[in-house]
């Protein structure tokens, strides 16, 4: 029986020590897991560093895709648009209708329905009415070029500068601290957020260059994905055949 006994106290022993081994292991190799291998390391960087890293390369960058929500006082705007240092390209959608936006240079082109215009001469007009319907279906579907003195002029404009839209989209507002790692679009991020919860939130690529690859705007003001950083485009003008310029006769903002 002591035998035995002896035994079995001995190989509760071995498995003990061997449990121990294995778990001490373990938590080795958990212990000596670094996060941040494989990646670009800018997430060892304070929140302030990370936040500057990102915005440099958002600013070096030639091109851009950006995609999402924008909401403000003025309303709620999707946009699809890829943006270089020549222009812009894409689509903006507000609550009531969509439209293409064109910017080559300085020569700015929107393109919408009949219906698009035939609201716009009505707001224009200050009624609910059917606007010029003739007027209207001989604008849709066409480039419409926007005269530079028309005030719609530089609110169309701003959707197709990259500089400007990025400085508005990227700002964090107050004291900006480090958030969770996280994918976007199977990306890797580290996030950066702004302060008191209101301030903001950016994710940036933890792979190659610190890029912005989501902004969610503090207060609610939409979240926006910004991808194909650098991939270059061309932009032209689109064909004389499709283009309408009324050089001035087109409804004014008053706006």
């Amino acid at each position: 029986m002591t035998s035995y006994a002896s035994a079995v106290r001995a190989g509760r022993t071995a498995l003990a020590v061997a449990l121990g081994a294995g778990l001490a292991l373990g938590l080795t190799g958990c212990a000596g897991d670094d996060p941040d291998k494989g990646t670009n390391g800018i997430g060892k960087l304070s929140a302030t560093e990370i936040d500057t890293r990102a915005r440099a390369a958002a600013d070096a960058a030639t091109a851009v895709h950006l995609a999402g929500t924008l909401i403000s006082k003025d309303g709620s705007y999707t946009l699809d648009m890829r943006l270089n240092a020549d222009g812009g390209t894409g689509s903006v959608t507000s609550r009531e209708n969509t439209f293409a936006v064109l910017r080559v240079g300085d020569d700015l082109y929107l393109k919408a329905d009949a219906a698009f215009w035939n609201a716009e001469q009505d707001a224009q007009d200050g009624d609910e009415g059917d606007g010029d319907e003739e007027a209207a279906k001989k604008l849709d579907g066409k480039y419409v070029k926007v005269p530079e003195d028309d005030p719609t002029y530089k609110r169309l404009r701003g959707f197709t500068e990259k500089g400007t839209l990025l400085d508005g989209l990227l700002a964090l507002h107050g004291t900006v601290s480090k958030g969770d790692r996280d994918k976007v679009t199977g990306v890797p991020t580290i996030q950066i957020l702004g302060g008191k919860g209101e301030g903001g939130a950016l994710d940036v690529s933890l792979k190659g260059t610190p890029y912005p690859v989501r902004v969610a705007r503090g207060g609610g003001g939409g979240t926006v994905t910004l991808a194909e950083w650098g991939r270059s485009f061309e932009l032209a003008a689109p064909p004389r055949d499709d283009t309408v310029d009324y050089s001035g006769q087109l409804p004014k903002d008053s706006g």
